[in-house]
């Protein structure tokens, strides 16, 4: 896929607010600090379009993003950013919960890990909730640029362990190398 355009469209924290349109839908959902911000800015081929924090927890709706008038792109909050207000914190789960069970044109989800973490529940949970909806995932290990080549097929190895997924559904990223863009833009050409 060649992104030509791409550009916010708006923010939402409940399905009577989504966007209505019939586009094929791509999410990514991932814990706070993960660098789902980062990772769809490469995407994009634009720095700056989806905000990017110092601090995590940045994400706070469910963000919007038309790309190339044909497909759009959803920007979940992240989970498990332990300054952020419990009142707040309570409201992301049910708030990606509706999502999934509400959007209809959502074709893939893209599930961000950290190269460097162990899965916890919250990936355990948001994969069987997505599964039990027949959602296809894309497991992402995002800031992959921070480890050598045997310490990354280590972390491959552990997290397809852990998620009891197999490892040809998990896709290598580096927001700062730019590694994993052609592949999932062409991930996200097969599913749309």
């Amino acid at each position: 896929m060649n992104i030509k355009k791409a550009y916010y469209l708006t923010s939402c924290v409940k399905s009577s607010q989504y966007p209505s349109f019939s586009h094929p839908e791509f999410a990514f959902f991932g814990r706070s600090n993960v660098g789902k911000s980062s990772l769809l800015n490469m995407l994009l081929g634009q720095k700056g379009l989806v905000k990017t924090g110092a601090r995590p927890g940045v994400t706070q709706t469910i963000n919007f993003f038309i790309v190339n008038d044909n497909r759009s792109f959803a920007d979940l909050p992240g989970i498990g950013y332990a300054k952020l207000p419990i009142s707040l914190k309570k409201k992301f789960m049910p708030m990606i919960k509706e999502y999934i069970n509400s959007r209809e044109n959502l074709k893939l989800a893209f599930v961000l890990v950290d190269a460097r973490r162990t899965p916890g529940d919250y990936e355990h949970d948001l994969i069987s909730l997505l599964i039990d909806k027949k959602i296809p995932v894309a497991i992402t290990l995002t800031k992959c640029d921070k480890l050598s080549k045997n310490e990354l097929a280590k972390s491959i190895n552990e997290i397809s362990n852990t998620l009891e997924i197999g490892k040809e559904s998990i896709f290598i990223t580096s927001a700062k190398t730019n590694t994993g863009r052609k592949e999932l833009l062409s991930l996200i050409d097969d599913f749309s």
